[in-house]
């Protein structure tokens, strides 16, 4: 059993003692059983998404956001233009990386409570006609807020534009059908909802949109279109795989689908958040999303108004007693972040906040 503190934080996350046992074996990077793993998670990650007859996996060395700029600097050509909808952090990185890849883009930005809407999009695609694509961050995990992908999908559809989903953090946990919901690229990771570790990324890219993508890259290794035909003929990463990441998510995966798969791990993420804001109320803490908008992964805290409230020091005591929360990303008013996600059930969210109450009691913080 580790003794290390449970992780309340977006991903990296708390994994499982079978997960992290994956990892003690050494792979062979072309060796055939590896190659076959590769495959296989490929497999099943498409499973996930129900896009085996309309999109490709192409998994990607190095973070999430490796693979966002992946996806951007190979399916938007180099004379298209992005429309990126913002209401986060992660939004604004997005509108970044078109500006750093050179690519035209326009941004349309809302409060960091407020979920961008299918009827904005629609006006803002009628006024620019050369939008070619559009970015949508699915769950925006600087708040917790969750966007309204299916009817944002469905404008996009009836403009002819491409959608590109940035679904870090709910991917796995929260229902996104292909076949259902238009997308030409959809971006995940292992270390958020299927509970891997970090260092891989993947994209679902429509198949006729990536065989279209060749000399789009603006990079070598980022280029997804190379990886794809490189990969499809060899079976091989073109550079050197992640591949205790790789046999991490493969088990992490056999556990997932041990647990019911999407439906029972949306329900435990569900049941961890309800957990948690009803504990962290009864303390007088206000979350700072309506519940309408608030998806089951990271929960975003008003800051104790008591002066006596240092966040540096809550962190380090609650740390102490076993515990990693998450600093607040807004710039407007002070929070702190609880994630919901992870190898951890609503009794765990529930000693966490008896150690969020202890520490208050040490701190003399009383006024919430």
């Amino acid at each position: 059993m580790s003794n290390a503190p449970l992780l309340l934080t977006p991903g990296p996350l708390t994994t499982s003692a079978r997960t992290r046992n994956a990892m003690l074996t050494d792979w062979g990077s072309w060796d055939r059983d590896f190659n076959q793993l590769t495959a296989s998670l490929c497999e099943q990650l498409l499973g996930i998404v129900n896009g085996h007859a309309s999109h490709q996996c192409v998994p990607l060395q190095g973070s999430g956001t490796f693979a966002v700029e992946a996806a951007i600097g190979t399916l938007v050509p180099r004379d298209g233009k992005v429309l990126v909808l913002i209401n986060g952090a992660y939004g604004q990185r997005l509108a970044k990386i078109c500006k750093v890849l050179g690519r035209d883009f326009s941004t349309f930005q809302t409060a960091e409570d407020q979920p961008t809407t299918a009827a904005a999009v629609d006006d803002l695609l009628r006024a620019d006609p050369r939008v070619t694509h559009v970015a949508l961050i699915h769950c925006e995990t600087s708040t917790g807020i969750l966007n309204p992908l299916a009817e944002i999908a469905e404008v996009v559809a009836r403009h002819g534009k491409h959608l590109i989903i940035d679904a870090m953090s709910s991917f796995g946990a929260l229902p996104i059908d292909a076949a259902k919901v238009p997308f030409t690229a959809l971006i995940a990771a292992s270390g958020k909802c299927l509970e891997g570790v970090p260092g891989m990324g993947f994209v679902f890219a429509e198949k006729h949109a990536l065989a279209a993508a060749e000399g789009n890259s603006h990079s070598l290794a980022m280029d997804l279109h190379d990886q794809h035909a490189y990969m499809s003929k060899t079976g091989q990463w073109r550079f050197t795989p992640p591949t205790h990441v790789v046999a991490a998510l493969h088990e992490a995966l056999r556990q997932y689908h041990e647990e019911g798969g999407l439906a029972a791990r949306q329900q435990r993420y569900a049941e961890n958040c309800v957990a948690l804001l009803e504990a962290m109320a009864a303390l007088g803490f206000r979350s700072f999303l309506d519940a309408g908008i608030q998806a089951p992964i990271i929960v975003t805290f008003h800051a104790p108004r008591d002066s006596r409230y240092q966040f540096k020091d809550f962190y380090e005591r609650v740390k102490a007693k076993g515990y990693i929360l998450y600093p607040g990303k807004l710039t407007e008013v002070e929070t702190f972040r609880v994630g919901c996600i992870g190898c951890v059930d609503p009794d765990g969210m529930r000693a966490a906040v008896d150690a969020v109450a202890q520490v208050l009691g040490e701190m003399n913080v009383t006024e919430i």
